[in-house]
């Protein structure tokens, strides 16, 4: 009779019980004395560190859900889905993070109505939890708006993807970003050239191409300025006019027609119409504007980045273009 191998974790084939008992122990109560006895790495020696001694920049959690309460510009209160990333920096001689301590330092304040002054709060309280020198913050959610079609009447809710991202220095130092995407129609003016040329010179009947497209901007605030993600959405609508519609009837989409060919522009017609709407308003300090339009005609997008062109703020090194697929 063969000899009965046993496992570590499983009955074996031959009938062995496992060596180690698994279990999942639903009455055990974790109490102050027995978590005082559990091990911290915070507390591993310098030689546990594995790899080269130098600090991090960033290190900490993403895309951690929660809903949040969110102040309109009309005053009424919304509370979305939120995404959000949290990261400290990390000096040289400490071996990690207590990654928990950032989303409890987070939920301490989740039923506050989320502010500029909130995501502060926040990040002061983990730069003190974490002992770090640098903390920062982005909160991505979908943003409603209700919007009227252009002729027949009808409303539907635009969904806008908008994150709010705050940075606190060691030095100190509060700043305040937000993100927005706008997504609109772009008609080609050399094909609308064309075309009329072919029915003018041929008699031939011909559609100019347009495409969908995306411009995503970066903006800062100037400090103690408030600007809505409202102001955000109507200082693109009016620099590009062509967003894309929610609900339409025939007259709707006819009028869209006609809107797209009164306003017919390029990729840099796109970003210099949104530089200039942007570089006007007195609540803005600094902006990244990063424009694609998914030609239709081509196999390929064309795109532009713009930015404002304060020394020492956001730059046009924007490359993630894959991202303004829309």
């Amino acid at each position: 009779m063969s000899k009965k191998t046993s496992m570590y974790l499983h009955r074996s084939a031959s009938g062995a019980e496992p060596s180690i008992t698994r279990g999942y122990d639903r009455k055990f109560k974790a109490t102050p004395a027995y978590r005082r006895t559990l091990p911290d790495m915070m507390e591993a020696a310098h030689d546990a560190i594995q790899g080269a001694l130098v600090p991090i920049q960033q290190v900490g959690v993403h895309n951690f859900r929660l809903p949040l309460k969110f102040r309109t510009k009309q005053r009424d209160l919304l509370t979305l889905e939120a995404r959000v990333t949290g990261t400290v920096s990390l000096e040289a001689d400490l071996k990690g993070i207590n990654m928990s301590r950032i989303v409890r330092s987070f939920y301490e304040h989740k039923d506050n109505v989320f502010t500029g002054e909130w995501m502060g709060r926040i990040l002061r309280s983990y730069l003190k939890n974490v002992k770090s020198k640098d903390a920062r913050l982005k909160v991505g959610f979908s943003y409603p708006m209700l919007h009227q079609s252009l002729r027949s009447g009808l409303k539907g809710y635009q969904y806008y993807e908008a994150a709010f991202e705050g940075v606190m220095t060691r030095a100190g130092d509060w700043r305040r970003f937000i993100h927005f995407d706008f997504v609109y129609s772009s008609a080609c003016p050399c094909s609308a050239e064309l075309s009329e040329h072919a029915r003018d010179q041929r008699g031939v009947y011909t559609v100019p191409h347009s495409q969908r497209s995306k411009a995503r901007i970066v903006l800062e605030e100037v400090p103690g300025k408030r600007i809505w993600i409202e102001d955000v959405q109507a200082l693109c609508l009016r620099a590009l006019q062509t967003e894309t519609q929610v609900m339409v009837k025939r007259e709707d989409e006819q009028a869209f027609a006609e809107l797209n060919g009164a306003h017919l522009k390029f990729v840099e017609d796109a970003a210099r119409l949104l530089y200039r709407e942007f570089d006007a308003d007195k609540r803005i300090r600094d902006f990244q504007i990063a424009c694609s339009h998914l030609e239709s005609l081509h196999s390929h997008d064309a795109v532009s980045v713009i930015c404002k062109g304060v020394p020492g703020g956001l730059k046009a090194d924007f490359m993630d273009f894959g991202s303004l697929v829309c």
